[in-house]
Parts: C-alpha cells; sequence; structure tokens
C-alpha cells in the first residue's frame, strides 16, 4: 500500500490534525525525554531507578 493510498484510508484523522487546534506537542516532548533517559540507562540499572530518574528529571 502506497503512502497516498494510507492517507486516504484514514482521510478524517488526516483532516482533523490539520484543521483542530489541538497539538500532541507536550506529550510527545515528554515521550521523547522519557527515551532519552532509557537509553543512557540501557543494561546499567533496573527499572526502579528508572522511574525514580524519570520521576525526578526535571
Amino acid at each position: 500500500m502506497s503512502f497516498v493510498n494510507g492517507i486516504g484510508c484514514d482521510l478524517r484523522a488526516v483532516e482533523a490534525g490539520l484543521t483542530l487546534p489541538f497539538s500532541s506537542g507536550a506529550v510527545e516532548g515528554q515521550v521523547n525525554r522519557i527515551k532519552m533517559l532509557k537509553r543512557q540507562m540501557f543494561g546499567r540499572a533496573d527499572l526502579a531507578l528508572l522511574r525514580k530518574r524519570v520521576l525526578l528529571a526535571v
């Protein structure tokens, strides 16, 4: 399936994303920050320490 066909299948969502004033930028920024912390700590610590860093990091 090509890119254009994929957009055509979900046309209502594409139109809403381009016309509505809502943005998920803040959420995407937090997800990006958490992924960066996770990459930095890969193989070094367990989930408990990762959780503390995510909650305490500003």
